[in-house]
């Protein structure tokens, strides 16, 4: 064997935590009827409404065909809805319903909830200063195009972390 510590693995753990983080939004936000491909998409959608569903694949890091049935089943549960472009015929712009907006402010409360159990036992500066390191590794990782992806999504994305 080796002496390499997997609780000590930067990756692992980060991964790890990213997934029960994940795991605890899931397990609250069951009533929503929402999964979390689903509410990832509407937080997206609703900051970047009326954008097309190849831009909006590539920001989610989804495969076109899979975002497209993703859409499909959201549109059939009335959360968006297409509407055609007039730029491009063959191309559809995607907007949320009216149906989200009540939906949006729970989802926001769930991930407030989240992140203060993931947070318990931190000061507000440990806090602030465990975010500051994340935000500058993700950055250290990011090329131009995914930097771009994550601060045009930022203001919803923050919004649902505070």
């Amino acid at each position: 064997m080796t002496d390499f510590d997997l609780n000590r693995s930067f990756g692992f753990v980060l991964h790890e935590t990213a997934r029960l983080f994940g795991k605890r939004f899931d397990q609250r936000a069951k009533a929503l009827g929402l999964t979390r491909a689903q509410i990832q998409l509407l937080a997206y959608l609703l900051y970047h409404e009326g954008i097309n569903q190849a831009r909006l694949a590539d920001m989610l890091e989804m495969e076109a065909i899979s975002l497209a049935r993703l859409i499909d089943r959201m549109e059939q549960a009335g959360w968006v809805e297409r509407r055609p472009d007039p730029k491009d015929r063959r191309a559809w712009l995607l907007f949320v319903t009216e149906k989200l907006k009540p939906v949006f402010a729970k989802m926001v409360e769930i991930g407030k909830e989240v992140r203060a159990e993931a947070l318990a036992g931190l000061s507000p500066a440990e806090s602030e200063q465990a975010m500051a390191l994340l935000l500058r590794v993700r950055r250290n990782l990011s090329d131009k195009g995914r930097e771009d992806r994550y601060s045009e999504a930022a203001p919803v994305l923050a919004g649902a972390a505070e």
